[in-house]
């Protein structure tokens, strides 16, 4: 967005907003390369109205689809929880906890049969579900709001609700208004916040996802609405993650922190901890040392209206590695498939995206899986060497293949003007296959299977699941009866039975 539409937009919201702000506003000082930083919005009441939204919203309020497609979510988040809990991480993390002499309590673990106080296991939890960068992430609604700027919305609320879920009797009904709740209020946030956020480096799962778990959190456990902004406040001094650190384990670290950090601020405001009251709009509070400015208009009135889920959408990812790598990795797959492609048969692959591609995934050379997730010449490569693109195909042994790191060379990752011009709301990916017998095969798609483009029904999610659940050696009669769960969460008397499905 142009500094002349950010400050209509915020005049246009300051005058319309009544009780929630006033038409005043700073302007400070920015880079011309920097041009949303300059227009701070003088608004008040923003995180007041937010709080509003996280305790009197109720289940009725949230339509049918809606529902279903959280469940999708869910699911899909409860199945890479599995599967995280056998990473190199949950080890660390399991080593870590011990060593503080804090390993007892009363929140499970998933996947283990461990049980700890609930802040560490919502940092657990988080870690693991985001460990293989396979869970779900938020679509973009303006054209500047690129994709990787944005979010994945459950990791951070998910786990901070279902450990305190934990805690006492809760039906299936409030907990899914719980986690809508704080996936509405992580999501809208850095759908509002400037774009300067994610270009100056900020990891916004990890910056903006303790504003979605404080809220789950909150909601969940019946706060007021001065409750509740009190804890954002104590929230927002928690808040960080950094792009610099994707593809080394602080990304995971970053959403397991953002669970975590939710948890931590509720208990702190509960036991009547102080905090600014005003953290999201103030002249030194969230938005403006995060973001440098943001779009009120992308926030006020727009909580549940419509529902994130509903609008602009969720994806749920095809593949264990960044979003951006997936609308290529789904046009070369059926390229493959559609032409009987062989590794041999290529003399080079073409994959040409716009900037912001370029500037998330920064592992051209990856030596390792973590890295690996952050390559499009590594996705493209293992497609085309292994014919698909798993769990397996993420690992250190799978990423350092002679046949694997050969092709890698043959891959070049570009800037295309075509998809710079379609815009960053878009992952437009353009592909040229040249193969070896003289043809050039072009393929070009906007979107990655999983998105509300190209949807996976529930039974697609389940088959998804159930590899996950595989690669975490889980009992196969569980499995089916966590996803017969969650197909009926909203019937559910008591979350305790689904978590007790997914421990050992």
């Amino acid at each position: 967005m142009i500094r002349r539409d950010f400050l209509k937009s915020a005049v246009q919201v300051a005058a319309g907003a009544g009780a929630l702000g006033s038409q005043r506003m700073i302007v400070a000082s920015a880079a011309p390369d920097r041009p949303c930083a300059a227009i701070l919005p003088r608004m008040t009441d923003v995180t007041k109205y937010v709080s509003d939204f996280a305790v009197n919203a109720k289940y009725s309020d949230v339509p049918s689809d809606v529902v279903e497609l959280g469940k999708k979510s869910i699911l899909d988040s409860l199945g890479l929880a599995l599967a995280g809990s056998r990473s190199e991480t949950a080890k660390l993390i399991l080593a870590y906890v011990r060593s503080l002499g804090c390993s007892l309590g009363k929140v499970s673990v998933l996947g283990t049969s461990a049980k700890w106080p609930l802040r560490f296991a919502a940092f657990a939890n988080g870690v693991a579900i985001h460990v293989d960068d396979f869970d779900d992430t938020q679509l973009a609604v303006q054209k500047d709001r690129v994709y990787g700027l944005l979010t994945h919305p459950s990791v951070a609320v998910l786990p901070a609700v279902m450990g305190s879920a934990e805690l006492k009797t809760t039906s299936g009904q409030e907990f899914i208004i719980a986690y809508q709740v704080g996936v509405e209020v992580e999501c809208k946030i850095t759908e509002a916040i400037s774009p300067r956020s994610y270009q100056d480096g900020f990891h916004s799962t990890g910056i903006c996802g303790v504003f979605g778990s404080t809220a789950g959190v909150a909601r969940l456990r019946g706060y007021s609405s001065d409750l509740t902004t009190r804890a954002f406040g104590v929230a927002a001094s928690q808040s960080a993650g950094l792009r610099e650190n994707f593809g080394t384990m602080m990304k995971p670290f970053q959403a397991g922190h953002a669970a975590e950090s939710g948890v931590v601020a509720a208990d702190f405001a509960e036991l009547g901890w102080t905090a600014a009251t005003t953290i999201l709009e103030a002249d030194s509070g969230f938005f403006h040392a995060y973001g440098g400015s943001y779009a009120p208009d992308s926030l006020l009135q727009k909580l549940g209206g419509p529902w994130t889920f509903a609008a602009p959408g969720v994806s749920i990812k095809p593949f264990p590695s960044g979003s951006l790598t997936h609308p290529g990795m789904t046009e070369l797959l059926r390229m493959i498939r559609a032409n009987n492609i062989h590794a041999d048969d290529v003399v080079q692959v073409e994959v040409g995206a716009n900037h912001s591609n370029l500037t998330t995934l920064i592992r051209h050379q990856p030596k390792n899986g973590l890295e690996a997730k952050f390559s499009m010449e590594y996705s493209m490569a293992v497609l085309l060497v292994n014919g698909k693109a798993g769990l397996g195909e993420y690992t250190d042994a799978a990423v350092n293949q002679s046949a694997v790191q050969n092709m890698i060379k043959r891959v070049r990752f570009y800037e295309d003007p075509e998809a710079e011009a379609a815009g960053y709301d878009k992952m437009s990916t353009i592909i040229k296959i040249h193969l070896k017998n003289g043809n050039t095969l072009r393929g070009h798609a906007d979107f990655g299977k999983g998105s509300p483009g190209n949807p996976m029904s529930y039974d697609q999610v389940a088959e998804k699941f159930y590899g996950c659940a595989e690669y975490a050696k889980w009992p196969t009669g569980k499995s089916k009866q966590i996803v017969e769960f969650v197909r009926n969460l909203e019937r559910a008397t008591d979350m305790r039975e689904l978590i007790s499905l997914c421990s050992v």
